[in-house]
């Protein structure tokens, strides 16, 4: 999924890079299913103070991923008994824990998680690429607030995730999002190297046209944290107020 940069050192959230990261000093080998757990963010879920539980692995392989570092089922190093100890305590001071990754769909344990820090009076946030639409539909009623990446415009996402097929997995993970009635946001990061501003606009559209409100941009970093475009030459302006006219709330994030 559209991430920041990571490392064998650290795991940054999603849509922006944060300072510090909880992960055991020794990483575990045999399959654990969470890389890393970032005690406080404000960018994960707009408006809220949360933990973040990053769930190791992703079958997708985004040019741009800056979480690259956990795309292997192997990059775990935390065990969920870990995690929930770690996260009790901040019950009551946190609004709520996001799942993220990687993808964090692809641990079936994710119900079961995401049920158990709702009992300890979490407010549950997801971040997903829509890979497994099948998984999403089990959890999707169980969060308060999902994130969708949206990798690109209609017919350009296997592009994006160098994966064949992947496009029919996110518009079925979109309709699904929808129907759950669960508030989201559908986000896309920008990478020239895929999409151009005619790209942008029909995206736009066709989001727009599917009744979405709430949406972001996002722009790509190459690993080492330089843009991959100028924002003030590509997108532009143009393509930014575009967006800004054709919904309810609209996100532009250079970081």
């Amino acid at each position: 999924m559209s991430a920041s940069r990571a490392s064998s050192k650290n795991v940054s959230t999603s849509m922006n890079p944060v300072p510090v990261i909880e992960r055991q000093a020794t990483a575990v080998t045999g399959g654990l299913p969470v890389a890393g757990v970032e005690p406080f963010s404000t960018c994960d879920w707009p408006g809220r103070l949360v933990a973040t539980v990053f769930v190791a692995g992703c079958p997708w392989r985004c040019g741009y991923c800056h979480n690259a570092g956990i795309q292997s089922r192997d990059a775990g190093t935390l065990d969920w008994d870990t995690v929930r100890r770690r996260l009790a305590p901040r019950a009551g001071f946190l609004d709520g824990v996001v799942f993220s990754g990687g993808e964090p769909t692809l641990a079936p344990q994710l119900p079961d998680w995401m049920d158990e820090m709702r009992a300890l009076g979490f407010g549950i946030g997801l971040h997903t690429a829509g890979i497994y639409p099948d998984r999403l539909a089990r959890v999707a009623k169980r969060a308060d607030w999902i994130g969708l990446d949206v990798k690109a415009a209609p017919g350009g996402i296997d592009a994006v995730t160098r994966v064949p097929g992947s496009e029919a997995r996110v518009w079925r993970a979109l309709d699904i999002v929808q129907a759950s009635g669960t508030p989201f946001e559908c986000r896309t990061t920008l990478d020239p190297g895929c999409m151009n501003a005619e790209d942008l606009y029909r995206l736009a559209d066709t989001l727009a046209a599917r009744g979405i409100r709430q949406v972001a941009l996002q722009l790509g970093r190459q690993a080492d944290g330089l843009p991959l475009s100028d924002p003030a030459r590509w997108p532009g302006a143009a393509v930014l107020d575009y967006w800004r006219e054709r919904f309810v709330s609209f996100s532009w994030r250079e970081a």
